[in-house]
Formats: C-alpha cells, sequence, structure tokens
C-alpha cells in the first residue's frame, strides 16, 4: 500500500516509486491511476468500495498488488481496513506525509492538540461533539460542499464566529487556502479535495454543552419519558463506559444514557431498543443534534428486538423490567465482566430486581433526588419520584 498527496509522483519517495513499479495490479482512484505509467493492471475502486475490498483482492489472488491511498493510509484510511483482512504479515505500508500533518504545519497548529474529524462517509453531525470553545479541529471533508455545510453547523450551534480555512489540493503545486468565520462563509466552488480547519469561538450566547455525563434535561427532545439529569449522571457513572464499548439501552424513551454513553468517548457505540415508533424517531433526532448520529435505533419491543444484535460490554434497562424474559435474555447476552444496570419505579419493578439482587448479587441502590421549585411566595423542596438502581457484573 503506497500514500499518495496532491503532488503526486514527483512527491513519492523511492521506496513507494519502487513498489508501484514491481506491482502487477494498481488499485487506487481514477484520479490516483493516472499518476501510474507501465504495463500494469489498472482498478479504480467501485462505489461504495470497502464492501468491494474481498472479491477484488481475491479476483487478483497470487499477484503483486499495490493499493494507493491519500496520504497516511492508516490514518482515517483504508490501510485499517487491509491489515484486518490480510493481516499485518500480508501487508506492506509506505505512508506518504497526511493532510492533517500538512495543515497544521502550514497553520502553526500542534498536531497533538488538534482534533481531527472524517465526514467521509459519515453523517455531518459527527462533527458536533468537537466544537468546543478553545478547540482545533481539521475536518476532512468528504466534497466540495462540505466546507458551506460546516460553516452551517458551525452558526447553528452558536460558533459562528469562529474562523475557518479551507485547504485545496493541499501539499500539490495548485495548493490554495481560503479564510473567512463561519458566520460570514459563504457556498464558494471548491475542489472535492480540500481540508477545513476551525478555531472553535463561541457566541455570547452559544449553548456549550460538556462531554461528561448529566446533560441538562433541556438538551433532549422528550415527551417526559427521559432518565432525569441527577439520576442519569449516577447511572452512567454505574455503567462505567469504556473506549471501544457497546452498550443496550433497552426501553430507550428519550435516548439519553445512551447517547451520553456515546459521547463519554468517539470509540463508544449504543444500540437503543423502543417500542414505540415515536419515541424512536425522536431518538434519531436527540443522536444528531447532540452529535452522535451513528447510535443505532431497533424500533421493536425487547426481549424479541434483541435477537441478533452485537454482544454488549454493558446493559441499561430503563423500562420493560417487569416483562416476561426480559432479564433473562439481557443476563444471557452479557459476557463475563460485563455491567447490567437497571432503574425502577415502580413497585413491581423494584420486586423484580429484588429477586434478581437476591439470586446473582451486585449492588442495590436507592437514589431520592429533590429540586428546589417555587411554593407560594417562598422556596421549597419538590421531590422527584425515587428510583431504586441494581448494578451487577457478570463473573
Amino acid at each position: 500500500m503506497v500514500g499518495i498527496g496532491a503532488d503526486g509522483w514527483p512527491g513519492l519517495c523511492e521506496e513507494a516509486r519502487r513498489a508501484l513499479g514491481a506491482a502487477e495490479v494498481v488499485i487506487g482512484s481514477a484520479r490516483q491511476l493516472t499518476l501510474v505509467d507501465g504495463p500494469v493492471t489498472k482498478v479504480t475502486w467501485p462505489s461504495p468500495m470497502l464492501p468491494a475490498i474481498p472479491a477484488l483482492l481475491s479476483a487478483h489472488a497470487g499477484r503483486r498488488i499495490c493499493v494507493l491511498a491519500s496520504g497516511d493510509p492508516m490514518f482515517f484510511g483504508v490501510g485499517a481496513t487491509l491489515a484486518r483482512l490480510v493481516g499485518p504479515g500480508a501487508l506492506r505500508v509506505i505512508p506518504h506525509v497526511s493532510s492533517v500533518s500538512l495543515a497544521c504545519a502550514r497553520l502553526g497548529w500542534a498536531v497533538e492538540e488538534t482534533e481531527v474529524v472524517s465526514l467521509v462517509g459519515r453523517p455531518l453531525d459527527t462533527l458536533r461533539l468537537a466544537v468546543r470553545p478553545g478547540r482545533r479541529v481539521l475536518v476532512l471533508s468528504a466534497t466540495g460542499a462540505t466546507p458551506a455545510r460546516v460553516a452551517d453547523l458551525l452558526r447553528t450551534q452558536g460558533f459562528g464566529p469562529s474562523p475557518m480555512t479551507v485547504f485545496e489540493d493541499l501539499g500539490g503545486p495548485a495548493e490554495s487556502r481560503r479564510t473567512g468565520t463561519a458566520i460570514s462563509w459563504r457556498p464558494h466552488p471548491v475542489g472535492a479535495l480540500n481540508l477545513v480547519a476551525i478555531d472553535c469561538r463561541p457566541a455570547p450566547d452559544a449553548v456549550v454543552l460538556p462531554r461528561g455525563p448529566g446533560l441538562p434535561d433541556r438538551a433532549f427532545e422528550h415527551d417526559g419519558a427521559l432518565t432525569k439529569r441527577e439520576v442519569r449522571a449516577v447511572t452512567l457513572a454505574a455503567l462505567a463506559p469504556l473506549p471501544g464499548e457497546l452498550l443496550w439501552d433497552i426501553g430507550a424513551g428519550s435516548g439519553s444514557i445512551g447517547i451520553e454513553w456515546m459521547r463519554t468517548d468517539p470509540g463508544c457505540h449504543a444500540v437503543a431498543v423502543e417500542a414505540n415508533p415515536d419515541r424512536a424517531a425522536r431518538i434519531t433526532r436527540n443522536a444528531h443534534t447532540l452529535g452522535v448520529p451513528t447510535l443505532r435505533v431497533v424500533v421493536a419491543k425487547a426481549p424479541a428486538a434483541l435477537t441478533g444484535l452485537p454482544t454488549p460490554a454493558a446493559v441499561f434497562i430503563g423500562g420493560g423490567l417487569t416483562t416476561d424474559g426480559l432479564l433473562d435474555a439481557c443476563w444471557s447476552a452479557l459476557p463475563p465482566g460485563g455491567r447490567l444496570v437497571a432503574n425502577a419505579v415502580t413497585l413491581d419493578s423494584e420486586a423484580v430486581l429484588s429477586d434478581w439482587h437476591r439470586e446473582r448479587g451486585g449492588t442495590l441502590t436507592r437514589i431520592e433526588i429533590s429540586r428546589a421549585s417555587p411554593l407560594g411566595g417562598f422556596t421549597g423542596w419538590r421531590p422527584m419520584m425515587p428510583v431504586t438502581q441494581w448494578l451487577v457484573t457478570r463473573r
């Protein structure tokens, strides 16, 4: 695998040129393949690309294959996918300087202090989680329309004053840049090969949300089926998300638990199971608004909805505890070390948790919260419904 930049053949090192010269088959984009000469079979990536890779490799098995990729193939590139398919021992990677390193060099930004968001094959709302005051972000664009869409998102999120720099053909002879702010940005024609740099600066009225658990209740669209802020923070602490882990959020309501689980780290994933179609649609909207658009929503009733889902590291049950077979199905799905957290607000659900606690162990916690509210001409405490929480780890 050879990384190649916008500077094309002249920018390749000798090792990369030798690899291309020895190849019998070269796979890459149409633009990249124009840079290669000689008696070699050229194969253009089909669309969609990723599902086609195994068949492509199989069709040319036994031949010397060279795959071209933009910049560093192991950085948001196809390199990691190929390494998983053929194994690291069958793959030799010759990287080029990444567009991220080039952009940071042009801007004087420290690479390790710059967040990178790829919008190639990913929803625009993925960017929302990275937009925070004082943060520097590089966006790998999907198309020439991406910069204008990024500016629109920044404006709607209250970050209109943020300076933006758009690099085109970075590292090539036709390299150019445009600068402005999100609030003043206009949809100028931009080449497909571009990168957006953002210096995040909020407007005075911007609503800035933390990455940690316990978002304000008003951050979620809901119909009352919402785990309230204080209980949500305690619940996320009990679930203890780790990067790369998957959560099942069962009886998801507004999706708040699954959404906050995913917000803790870009590697966290969640499946929200919700039988009510209106609530399920609301979960999807909340996930996009709060920067985790890849949250998977299953519109069906548990436990039947759980069949075929990937194995979770943790399960949260926020509704349906009295449903026959639900706890059994969740417990059976958990691997050793997996966590189960269930919240009960009714006596019936509490009785179920008490029985399971007696059989399986874990901890039962009573959560009682009161909020100050007007009481006549004074202020008094108004208690919320108490919540019984069961936390258990499967051994």
